[in-house]
C-alpha cells in the first residue's frame, strides 16, 4: 500500500489517499485514537470515486470523528480512471436499451451487469483488507457497508474477518445471490428506500428474507433512491458501534 496524499481536517480526522497496485482508495482515521481501531469498509457506487467522494467522505469522517472508527474505500473495477471492462460496458448499454424501450430487464442482463463486477471486486476488497490490517493504527473487528448489494453479499459470505455488514438495497440482484445470501450469518442492517424507482422492492425483500443471519434488521424509508433520511447515518454508526466495539 502506497500513500499518495494526506490531509487533516478540523474534526480531527486524517484522510490519506492510497494506491494498492492499480487500485486507488482513501483511508480515514481518527487522530485522537491511540490504540488500534476497528475498521469499516465502505464500498462506493460504480460511478467513480471522484463523483462519489463527497458522500463517501462525509459518511467516513462522521464514523471516524464521532465513533473512532477507521474507514476505507476503494475504486471499483471498471470505474473512475481504472481500465474499462468491456463486459460491463456492454451490459450497461443493454440495460439502457431495454429501459429506454420500456421492456423488462432480463435475468441475463442482470447477471452480465453484476456478476463480473462481484467476481473482480470481492478479491480486491480482500487484498485491500490484508493491507489495511497490516497498518499499526488499525486492528480488531471489521465491518462492511454499501452497495452494490451483491458485492456485500459475496464478501460477507466468504470473508471471515467481516463481523457485521450494513447493506444498501437499490441495485439489481442476480438470482444466484439469493442462494449465497443463505451463507451470510453476520449481523446485518439493510437499508431500503421504499419508492426507489430503479429498485425491485420485492426482490430486495426476498433477499432480506434469504439472509441466514440470526440478527438482521431492515430499515425501510419512504422516498426514492437519493432520499435516504439523514438520521440513517447515525443509525449505521450505532449499528457498527454495537458489533465492532
Amino acid at each position: 500500500m502506497h500513500f499518495t496524499s494526506e490531509q487533516c481536517f478540523d474534526d480531527g480526522v486524517l484522510e490519506r489517499g492510497f494506491t494498492l497496485g492499480e487500485i486507488p482508495g482513501f483511508l480515514w482515521t481518527p487522530e485522537s485514537e491511540s490504540a488500534p481501531t476497528p475498521l469499516i469498509l465502505i464500498s462506493p457506487p460504480p460511478i467513480g470515486l471522484g463523483k462519489a467522494y463527497p458522500r463517501l467522505a462525509g459518511r467516513a469522517r462522521y464514523y471516524a470523528a464521532e465513533y473512532g472508527f477507521a474507514v476505507a474505500t476503494i475504486e471499483l473495477p471498471g470505474s473512475g480512471d481504472r481500465p474499462r471492462l468491456a463486459v460491463l460496458d456492454q451490459a450497461r448499454a443493454d440495460l439502457r436499451r431495454v429501459i429506454g424501450a420500456g421492456e423488462p430487464v432480463s435475468g441475463e442482463i442482470v447477471d452480465a451487469l453484476i456478476l463480473p463486477l462481484v467476481e473482480k471486486a470481492v478479491p480486491e476488497w480482500r487484498t485491500t483488507l490484508d493491507a489495511l490490517l497490516a497498518l499499526p493504527e488499525i486492528g480488531g473487528s471489521v465491518g462492511y457497508e454499501g452497495g452494490i448489494i451483491s458485492i456485500g453479499v459475496r464478501l460477507a459470505a466468504v470473508e471471515p474477518r467481516i463481523t457485521a455488514a450494513g447493506l444498501f438495497a437499490g441495485s439489481f440482484v442476480p438470482a444466484a445471490m439469493f442462494e449465497e445470501a443463505r451463507e451470510v450469518t453476520v449481523p446485518l442492517q439493510v437499508l431500503l428506500q421504499w419508492d426507489d424507482e430503479g429498485n425491485d422492492r420485492q426482490a430486495a425483500l426476498d433477499l432480506f428474507d434469504a439472509f441466514g443471519s440470526m440478527e438482521k434488521t431492515l430499515h425501510a424509508n419512504m422516498g426514492g433512491h437519493t432520499g435516504v433520511p439523514q438520521y440513517e447515518l447515525d443509525a449505521g454508526a450505532r449499528f457498527f458501534a454495537r458489533h465492532l466495539r
